[in-house]
């Protein structure tokens, strides 16, 4: 039986994640870090299928046990301060999480477990004001956020142990992927609840920032299984996930709005306090390589994907 060990096991890529790992026979483990306020709701249908192990991408230590404790054959890095918005005003803390939280864990694996194979998730906001497009795995970075710049780090410092260890270590440069599991706090699902809610009456209205920002959409149940290809591989290398589609928030408020009957011009407005301090204008992924090498293909488009959301926080308020 094949085990994995997952930081973020909580988050939605983790949750999604751990469920196809289960699927395929694995042994999962899950870092979980001491919280005040356990918050289970992603796993919750798999929650006694996991063993958590206690920890924290602050502690080397606590990941150094943690690998021993797990003995991982494949380790999956998806821990983070994942939200752009707040690495603004917590740009040390996303230091020291999305990006020394990267070298802690490879450090880890290196002194422990030297033949597992590792997964970074890389982000397409490293790209940030993008030298050119689509985006593929040769074009350079250029980020527009704390969040971004500690992201390159942790994708580098993959890089550079993959090379001076030859750990078998990946990283996956994931575009934007959403689902019904994404936090409250992201756009996408910001969009869809707000929908839900003025849809039933519980809300009058949706305060947006830059509606004419571009992003390439997946579906995150895809991308996890782009994450795992990734491991299966003869050699380490890094890959592109992305539809190779792109949409402004614009068209995903409409698509929103549009499912449930309503004109979303009735209900949104732009609120400068959700401007970026520096926007990032445009991603659009070129997912070429992880198609052909890994044999990889999204399978829920742009349009279903904010159905399926709009739909799910409909059922929960109703």
């Amino acid at each position: 039986m094949k085990r994995a060990l997952i930081t973020g096991i909580t988050g939605q890529d983790g949750s999604y994640l751990a469920d196809l790992l289960l699927e395929k026979g694995y042994k999962v483990y899950g870092l979980k870090r001491r919280t005040s306020t356990e918050n289970y709701e992603n796993i919750k249908h798999i929650q006694n299928e996991i063993e958590f192990i206690s920890g924290d991408l602050d502690d080397l230590s606590s990941l150094i046990q943690a690998v021993k404790l797990s003995k991982p054959n494949e380790v999956y890095n998806l821990g983070a301060q994942s939200f752009v918005a707040d690495s603004w005003p917590q740009p040390v803390y996303t230091a020291q999480i999305t990006g020394l939280g990267v070298l802690r864990m490879l450090e880890a694996v290196k002194q422990v477990k030297q033949d597992a194979r590792f997964y970074q998730a890389s982000s397409s906001e490293m790209f940030g004001r993008v030298i050119e497009t689509p985006q593929k795995e040769t074009t350079p970075f250029y980020p527009r956020s704390p969040y971004g710049v500690a992201k390159v780090y942790g994708h580098w410092i993959t890089v550079n142990y993959r090379e001076s260890y030859d750990l078998y270590a990946c990283s996956g440069i994931l575009f934007n992927h959403e689902s019904p599991r994404r936090g409250i706090q992201f756009v996408t699902r910001k969009v869809t609840d707000a929908v839900a809610r003025i849809k039933l009456g519980l809300q009058t209205e949706l305060r947006l920032g830059n509606l004419d920002a571009k992003r390439d959409w997946g579906f995150a149940g895809d991308y996890v299984k782009a994450m795992w290809l990734m491991l299966q591989q003869e050699k380490p290398d890094d890959y592109v996930v992305a539809t190779g589609k792109t949409h402004t928030v614009r068209d995903l408020v409409e698509a929103a709005f549009a499912h449930v009957g309503l004109k979303w011009e009735d209900y949104v407005v732009q609120d400068p306090a959700f401007m970026r301090p520096a926007e990032v204008d445009l991603l659009l992924g070129n997912p070429e390589k992880a198609k052909k090498e890994l044999g990889w293909e999204p399978k829920i488009d742009f349009q279903n994907l904010v159905k399926m959301m709009v739909d799910h926080d409909l059922k929960k308020y109703s």
